[in-house]
């Protein structure tokens, strides 16, 4: 990066520890040095390395642990763009990895208030709800839970697959053309954090999608809780140039 005059020192820092972390001069999983070393190392004040700190958290390059430390976050197995739609299965796959599924949960029930919201119910309407937990190599990975409205599926139709989208695809004859999504981090999680194996200093990862198909009407509504140590997504952006009077 080039830097100038105006350039914020945090911004320089970030890029300091950025580079450390890259060239294995700070080790992914292990402890960053105590404030006040790192500070006199990186020759800051201690509030412009705070700065620096806060804003790796945020990115999940950093980590911090209750009474333990600040550390470097081991680098996520499984990546992917966020604006692409896909398949759970098929990321597992192509990370050379088996991809597995423990079945919690299939059956009709009540729809919630944001269910109905979400995929444009009546109350009567019920919803067909799955919950598992999708594992890579056995060990788990993702806990989901999908919600299809009832009356999209014929009597008898069972899930038991492991990718829902293919599921719906080729046993219901749905084709989900596009998802809106938005995610968000949590904290320990008492249930889900067990089923996932995770401790109580690992936050998740929640992909909150409704899927919809080729004629726009919502067809899948699915939260989708990740183990944060395991995975990253990532969004690309490019600037929109518009055109000025002249």
């Amino acid at each position: 990066m080039n830097y100038n005059y105006h350039t914020p020192r945090y911004l320089i820092v970030i890029d300091q520890i950025k580079s450390k972390i890259m060239n294995g001069e700070l080790e992914r999983g292990k402890r960053l040095p105590s404030e006040t070393d790192f500070a006199k190392e990186l020759r800051v004040s201690r509030n412009t390395l705070r700065e620096a700190l806060r804003i790796l958290e945020e990115e999940h390059i950093i980590i911090r642990k209750h009474g333990v430390g600040t550390f470097v976050n081991n680098k996520p197995v499984f990546s992917g763009g966020i604006e692409e739609l896909f398949s759970i299965t098929e990321m597992i796959e192509q990370e050379g990895k088996k991809p597995g599924t423990e079945l919690l949960f299939t059956g009709y029930v009540e729809p919630h208030s944001d269910d109905i919201e979400e995929l444009q119910l009546t109350g009567k309407e019920q919803v067909l709800l799955v919950k598992r937990v999708r594992t890579a190599d056995k060990a788990p990975l993702v806990y989901c839970i999908d919600k299809i409205p009832a009356n999209l599926l014929a009597k008898g139709y069972k899930f038991n697959e492991e990718s829902m989208l293919h599921s719906l695809q080729e046993e219901a004859g749905i084709t989900i053309s596009y998802a809106k999504a938005d995610i968000k981090t949590i904290g320990y999680h008492e249930e889900i954090s067990e089923i996932l194996e995770c401790d109580k200093n690992t936050p998740l990862l929640i992909l909150r999608q409704v899927h919809y198909d080729t004629t726009d009407r919502p067809v899948l509504y699915s939260l989708n809780f990740f183990k944060s140590d395991q995975i990253s997504f990532s969004v690309y952006r490019k600037r929109v140039f518009k055109e000025f009077p002249s």
